[in-house]
């Protein structure tokens, strides 16, 4: 097949989304697939205009405008992506939506209006969205003109299956991850001695919660015993910095708290490599491929229960799951000083893969495909 992906953001950006559609792309290709992408975030090199770029083999159609912060908004394109489609001999196009996403919307259209087999992927949860997404009727629409609709866990599934109504089934389409290269090395097992090292990873952004990081540290600090050595270390960058390292300076965290900065997916695979919990308090999200990658990684997952890592974390047995940030203290409290909990845990994420392996969903994403009618 030929497969046309339509999404607001891809790289150079990094997010979930950015790099999700990066590497579905590199995957399908492996697959025998032809793919191109089309997205509004310029290139590198300020790629713009519908400039095609090369991007690991995979052309990229850059329809970005010149915009302030570069936002990946361009409401001028769908002339010119829908010449693009009806001329590029494409089988079927693969939408995928954030929580605003005018440019998918918009490219949405393009494709069912084409005629041209359609899948559509949220990547995010609707929650109080929910009457705005109903009131504005796309995706009840989409579903009646035949797109196949998909989102990236069953939490987010539902929150889409409620606006949609009777007009299609959707189905769980999850993130998925290069199992091989975020399993722990053979025979490595889970750390002993020194300080119990609990890590996170995300943007430092509002929404992403990374000041929840810290006061759940902080409160498990205060539920264990002095002697216990306890080290966290809170990887990324962002808007939310300045208040993270005020935080850490008022309440005198600086001898146990780290926050190391943004690093490479490789560097941090191996921090998670010698590290023993994964923490993430993040409450709108819609899949956590940073918790996943961890409990690739043989890390027990802590993270809240209304999630959608709960697709892949059962609690008990890959990490653990609170119902608010009391529950997480509590829950990190006891994976700080229960050294069986943590090995036993670590020992399950270790030796039993995570079903999201990247065959699988290429394979699943191929189905949706056909769903949607391409041949």
């Amino acid at each position: 097949m030929k497969v046309a992906l339509l999404t607001d953001c891809y790289l150079p950006r990094l997010g979930g989304i950015e790099v999700q559609t990066h590497d579905l792309a590199a995957h399908l290709r492996a697959r025998g697939h032809e793919v191109e992408v089309f997205t509004a975030t310029p290139g590198p090199h300020g790629e713009r205009h519908g400039a095609v770029e090369d991007v690991d083999g995979v052309p990229v159609h850059r329809m970005a405008l010149r915009l302030p912060w570069e936002l990946p908004v361009n409401p001028l394109a769908p002339p010119e992506v829908r010449r693009r489609l009806r001329g590029g001999g494409f089988d079927v196009a693969h939408v995928h939506m954030g929580v605003v996403s005018p440019f998918a919307t918009d490219l949405a259209g393009v494709a069912l209006g084409l005629g041209l087999p359609t899948a559509i992927t949220w990547h995010c949860l609707m929650g109080r969205s929910q009457p705005v997404f109903r009131a504005l009727g796309h995706a009840r629409r989409w579903g009646r003109r035949g797109a196949a609709l998909s989102a990236v866990s069953g939490l987010a599934a539902a929150g889409v299956q409620a606006v949609v109504g009777d007009a299609a089934q959707v189905r769980v389409l999850p993130n998925g991850i290069d199992v091989a290269a975020w399993a722990p090395p053979v025979g490595r097992m889970p750390r002993g001695g020194g300080p119990v090292r609990v890590v996170a990873a995300m943007r430092f952004a509002a929404r992403k919660r990374p000041g929840a990081v810290l006061e759940i540290a902080r409160a498990a600090r205060s539920r264990v015993a002095s002697a216990v050595d306890l080290h966290v270390d809170l990887f990324g960058d962002g808007p939310e910095r300045r208040r993270l390292e005020q935080y850490i300076a008022r309440h005198g965290m600086g001898t146990w708290v780290s926050l190391p900065g943004r690093v490479s997916r490789d560097e941090l695979r191996s921090h998670y490599w010698a590290s023993d919990v994964y923490m993430t308090p993040a409450r709108l999200e819609a899949f956590g491929i940073a918790a996943l990658e961890a409990r690739t990684a043989g890390l027990p997952v802590l993270a809240r229960a209304d999630t959608g890592v709960s697709d892949f974390v059962t609690d008990g047995v890959n990490g653990v799951l609170g119902r608010d940030d009391d529950a997480l203290a509590s829950a990190l409290a006891a994976l700080v000083t229960d050294t069986d909990l943590r090995r036993r845990i670590a020992d399950e994420n270790s030796t039993v893969a995570p079903a999201q392996s990247w065959a699988a969903v290429a394979a699943l994403a191929e189905s949706e495909y056909h769903r949607a009618g391409a041949s």
